[in-house]
């Protein structure tokens, strides 16, 4: 697999594969498209995975809210944050985040999971705060690079799971 960049993204976004994204000449990057903070949210209770996600629990979370400036001070921890901008992969495509270099020497990270084929919705990524002494978050902050991937072969069918259609 090789990293869809330039004119070739730049179709592909053109498609729809990447909508609401603030400023477009801003979050569209040589290999990837930048997505933005929209919310923040502070983890309440644990959560539980198993096999076959018959007695999943997924963690309750309590929203954070911005000052009056548009600003979030978060502690060392984790945080759940949603995406402004929805993604739509098609069938023949997947795609991998990582973390902006900036939030890096920021001493947090952001971990996400495969955004399989046929998925879409308004992400959610696991934010890890590791600096002692925190971060500040302005609203819109880009937080991810969003890179696409051309698969070996069409997908058969396309994602099916709980998450699809997500924030929407």
């Amino acid at each position: 697999m090789a990293i869809i960049a330039g004119k070739e993204l730049q179709e592909i976004l053109d498609r729809g594969v990447v909508l609401e994204m603030i400023d477009p000449e801003i979050q569209v990057q040589i290999c990837g498209v930048d997505l933005t903070l929209r919310s923040v949210e502070r983890f309440l209770t644990a959560g539980a995975v198993d096999y076959d996600n018959k007695e999943r629990v997924v963690s309750k979370t309590e929203e954070m809210t911005f000052d009056d400036a548009g600003w979030v001070r978060l502690d060392a921890g984790c945080y759940l944050v949603t995406f402004n901008e929805t993604v739509s992969i098609p069938n023949a495509l997947t795609a991998l985040a990582r973390p902006r270099s900036s939030l890096l020497r920021s001493g947090a990270t952001v971990e996400t999971a495969l955004w399989d084929p046929g998925y879409r919705g308004r992400s959610q990524s696991l934010l890890v705060v590791h600096n002692p002494k925190g971060l500040r978050l302005k609203r819109n902050a880009r937080l991810i690079q969003l890179a696409f991937y051309r698969l070996s072969s069409l997908a058969d069918k396309g994602y099916e799971g709980a998450y699809q259609n997500e924030n929407l």
